[in-house]
């Protein structure tokens, strides 16, 4: 896996041949119309600002599209797909295990790993202690009564289930046994909502002090944040083997179904629906969040693009342009 600026900024200079030979192949008359009509993108709440970004130069270069997007939780936008029945072309998630777990086999054919990102806690500058918090003594700062901090809920969000994983780590990290359970107990049901996102709010008008939550929405938002080691973050295949020590059980595709998530680093997904209403569209445009255009995107809202994108599932299903930017 190949991150960081000045890789990115050399892989973008490599993908300049591959990119407009892979634009000839999406030319009229060379692989059927160019893209146009409506596209549904159901994507997590932390790729909104990306994906807006991404959604208006794709629209650029083919003003025939018009692009609808919904965000949420990742395994809400899953289950609108797969309870809901509502139409979609492509799903974005914020961990790309919930594509795998409630999408594949019956609902997509295959996922692209396309980009990472970390933990943090985000805060406003006169949070509590906020001139006193460090990655270093968050645990302690967090319980003091007068503290809130919140999270997203695990059932509905990857985020929801990363900062129970944090916790779990922190523990183990920090030496402080029972340190899990002191802040479940001191993050009472009101502190918890749908997606992360929907937190921002709360912290933005004092509900909230602290809110754990992916690096790049803190970024993205210009709001002041405490980063975490990497061994607590989940941001550094480095410490895969020591996230394991970390799990949590959010429902299964099923009522009385559970699944176990278990500490990983940090990877997005993306597909485009095996029943999208507007395929060669769809194709088109995760062909565009994957390539050069929208690796550029990702970078500049602190998610760091996957080079080159890693691919899993039924590769044969894959249109051929988009497989042939994708390693396996």
């Amino acid at each position: 896996m190949i991150t960081g600026k000045r890789a990115v900024e050399k892989y973008l200079g490599r993908w300049v041949v591959l990119a407009m030979a892979v634009s000839l192949l999406l030319l009229p008359g060379l692989c059927g119309a160019e893209p146009a009509g409506d596209l549904v993108i159901f994507h997590a709440g932390s790729l909104a600002i990306p994906f807006k970004m991404i959604g208006r130069a794709f629209t650029a270069k083919y003003p025939q599209v018009r692009i609808y997007r919904e965000a949420a939780g990742s395994r809400t936008c899953a289950r609108k797909i797969t309870d809901l029945k509502k139409p979609c072309d492509v799903m974005a998630s914020a961990d790309y295990t919930v594509i795998d777990n409630l999408l594949i086999p019956d609902y997509a054919d295959w996922n692209i790993s396309f980009a990472t990102n970390e933990m943090v806690i985000m805060h406003r500058k006169d949070s509590a202690y906020a001139a006193q918090i460090n990655g270093r003594n968050w645990p302690q700062i967090l319980l003091r009564k007068q503290v809130a901090y919140g999270h997203s809920d695990p059932n509905a969000d990857p985020c929801g289930y990363r900062s129970q994983l944090v916790w779990q780590l922190a523990e183990k990290y920090y030496h402080l046994p029972g340190l899990y359970q002191k802040l479940q107990q001191h993050c009472p049901p009101k502190n918890i909502r749908p997606k992360e996102t929907d937190l921002i709010a709360l912290l933005e008008s004092g509900e909230l002090d602290y809110l754990f939550i992916y690096r790049s929405v803190a970024e993205q938002h210009k709001m002041p944040y405490v980063a975490l080691p990497a061994e607590v973050s989940l941001k550094s295949a480095e410490y895969a083997t020591f996230y394991k020590q970390a799990s949590i059980k959010i429902t299964g595709k099923k009522p009385g179904q559970f699944i176990t998530k278990t500490g990983k680093p940090m990877v997005y997904g993306i597909t485009a629906l095996r029943k999208a209403p507007n395929a060669e569209t769809a194709a088109a445009f995760v062909q565009f969040v994957v390539g050069p255009e929208g690796c550029k995107i990702m970078q500049q809202n602190g998610q760091p693009p996957i080079v080159p994108p890693l691919a899993s599932g039924k590769l044969d299903l894959m249109p051929p342009a988009l497989k042939s930017l994708v390693r396996n």
